[in-house]
This record gives C-alpha cells, sequence and structure tokens, in this order.
C-alpha cells in the first residue's frame, strides 16, 4: 500500500469507490456506491469496517442522497429517510452517528446543498486522515521508550480486531504508531488476533502488515494470555467504536479479555482513539453502550479460500446449534493504561479526557 493508497475515494463523476473488504486478503474488489442505499447496505454487511470509516462512508452517503433528490426531484422527506435509514445502519460506533450530525448542520445552513454535501464529506475524510497521522505521532513514543529499553530486540504489540488503515481512510489507529515506529527503523512485531467471528485481524490486519513489510505472526483469540504470562507481549494496542465520558471502551468483543491478561500481567493496555469515537454523553459503558447483536451465520460460517480457490462459507458447527454472535464488548476505564489521541495521551477517565479536549467541559 502506497501513502497515497485511500480505503474511500471518488470519481470524476462523483460517485463513491470503496473496497470489499468482505473479500481480503484473497480478491482486492472495487465497489461503486452510486446511492445512499448502497452506503448503507455498505455498512450494513461490512463491506466497510471501523468506526471512522463507517462514518466517513455515512458521510458520502448523505452527499450521494442529495444527488439523488436534486437528480429525481425529490422533496426533502426524501433526505430525511435517507438520515434515518443510515442513523439506523450500525448501532455502536459513534463516528457514524458524529459525521451524519456534521452533514445535518451542514445542510442546513447550505444554500447549495449539493456543493455542501460534498465539502463536509471531504472535510471528514481528509480530518480523519490527519487525525489518525497525529495518533501515530503521539503512539511513538511509547513504542520508541519500550525499544530503548529491549536494546535492539523487537517491540512485541498484541492488538484486537482491526484498527488499521483498512477502519479508517489512511494510517489507521493501532497501525499509525507501528508504522511510524517502522519507518524509524525500530524493529516491531505484531501478534495478530484472527477476532472471530468475522477474523477481522487475520483478514485485514495481516493484509495490511503483510503489504507494510511489518513483520507479524496470526493467533487464535484465546493466545494472548500464554504470551503475556511468558512475557512475549510488551504492550497491547487497540482501537475503539466508542469511548464514554468516563473513559470505558467498547471495541470488538473479546477486547475486554485482553485488558484482564494485561493487568494481571502488569503489561500497559492502550487504546488508540480520534476524538469521533467519544461519546460525552455517557458515563458508564456497561449500562449506556448499546451493544450490537449480529446475526448467528456469522459464528456458525467461516468464510475463506477452499482448495480450489473459491471464496466461500463454510459450516463448523451442527446446522440446528444456535448461536450467539454480541458484536462489542466494553472495557471498564481501570483496566486501560491510557488513550492515545490526536492531541496527545491521556488517563482513561473524565479528567484525562477533559485535559485534551476541555471543549466538552459542561
Amino acid at each position: 500500500m502506497s501513502p497515497s493508497f485511500r480505503t474511500i475515494w471518488t470519481t470524476p463523476q462523483k460517485d463513491v469507490e470503496i473496497i470489499d473488504q468482505r473479500l481480503l486478503p484473497h480478491e482486492f474488489v472495487v465497489v461503486t456506491l452510486k446511492t445512499y442505499k448502497d452506503a448503507d447496505l455498505a455498512i450494513r454487511n461490512m463491506t466497510v469496517r471501523g468506526a471512522p470509516l463507517i462514518g466517513a462512508t455515512a458521510a458520502y452517503g448523505i452527499f450521494l442522497a442529495v444527488k439523488e433528490m436534486i437528480n429525481h426531484g425529490h422533496d426533502d422527506s426524501f433526505l430525511d429517510e435517507a438520515f434515518s435509514t443510515l442513523r439506523a445502519s450500525r448501532p455502536t460506533a459513534v463516528n457514524l452517528f458524529w459525521a451524519l450530525d456534521r452533514m445535518r448542520a451542514a445542510l442546513d445552513n447550505a444554500t447549495d446543498f449539493l456543493e455542501a454535501a460534498w465539502q463536509e464529506a471531504e472535510q471528514i475524510v481528509e480530518a480523519d486522515i490527519e487525525t489518525c497521522r497525529l495518533i501515530g505521532v503521539h503512539g511513538l513514543p511509547l513504542i520508541e521508550a519500550i525499544a530503548a529499553q529491549k536494546k535492539g530486540e523487537p517491540v512485541h504489540i498484541l492488538t484486537h480486531c482491526n484498527a488499521g488503515m483498512l477502519g479508517c481512510i489512511q494510517w489507521g489507529t493501532i497501525t499509525s504508531p507501528i508504522y511510524q515506529a517502522v519507518q524509524k527503523g525500530i524493529k516491531v512485531h505484531v501478534w495478530v488476533d484472527e477476532t472471530r467471528p468475522r477474523n477481522q485481524g487475520a483478514n485485514l490486519t495481516a493484509y495490511e502488515l503483510t503489504r507494510h513489510g511489518v513483520e507479524h505472526t496470526l493467533i487464535v483469540d484465546n493466545t494472548g494470555g500464554h504470551l503475556m504470562q511468558h512475557n512475549m507481549v510488551d504492550i497491547v494496542i487497540v482501537g475503539t467504536d466508542r469511548t464514554t465520558r468516563n473513559g470505558d471502551v467498547a471495541n470488538k468483543i473479546g477486547t475486554y479479555l485482553k485488558a484482564l491478561a494485561a493487568k494481571d500481567n502488569n503489561i500497559p493496555f492502550y487504546v488508540a482513539l480520534p476524538s469521533t469515537t467519544l461519546d460525552m454523553t455517557i458515563k458508564d459503558g456497561l449500562t449506556e453502550i448499546p451493544i450490537e447483536q449480529r446475526e448467528q451465520n456469522e459464528v456458525k460460517y467461516v468464510i475463506g479460500k477452499s482448495a480450489t480457490g473459491k471464496i466461500e462459507p463454510v459450516l463448523i458447527c451442527p446446522e440446528t446449534t444456535p448461536a450467539a454472535n454480541y458484536g462489542f464488548d466494553v472495557t471498564p476505564a481501570r483496566l486501560v493504561t491510557g488513550l492515545i489521541t490526536e492531541r496527545g495521551v491521556c488517563a482513561a477517565s473524565e479528567a484525562g479526557i477533559l485535559s485534551l479536549f476541555p471543549e466538552y467541559k459542561d
């Protein structure tokens, strides 16, 4: 992947193009979004993944809705329907609602709806790129400090799910400090959780790190605790879809267990997040963050590339066995060493967050 590589972009005709992440790492397929319903479906079926990319896709979805409204002579109710549909596409990632609120505000103050929607969506994308770059700038010293102690030995980083550039626009959140460390010549090795049931680690994080030449090893989700017990992990860095006012973190299911293991083994556990994933309206993540429950076939089937080269689902349990598919869990702030943001690193607490983002004070 080149430095100019992006996960979402526009054509000269101002259609929107994305990568079908359901087919990675086996096939690289570009999908064109022509309507807001295309954007909605891409979010719902996980063609796009990751809180920042979901937000950007929703923003472009509103732009596409404005185009449809103008081209087909729809009234304002069409746009209201687009906002409602996109808001309901995923419940947990707060970037979705943040991006849609920005698009609504931009249109409320506009005379030229199409231009206003275009400019706001573009600004959301460009801001995310710079935000992720800065997360890397502030996260890099954490890796540098460990590298200095290890005197040339690799820094072993464990992560969960995918919060790399494929979950954002460029750089990524957890991967930004990793890529910047590699650029500085620091030896880094990443333990990549496969991240069942959708295998975002195996499919996406491993794909990214391979393309960037970063040393890594794929592990099953339950291996992390063993590695920590045997001093094979120096730091854990994960992403987040929503972080509360008091520092509770919602991330892909299984993150909480990694935080518990890290705490028990005195290993620093950091969360890399753009401020767009902060939800300062809630405090108690365990009771107030909605946890998405997805359909059971994501658990019962694994999608992979067969010996014949075909990408297909494979049933891994008795066909009649029911499955529960909780998409996220909440890691309490007490287990989080710190939050890596675009403005610096802070404690996972209200005071820590407000020290970097005083605009959120009551």
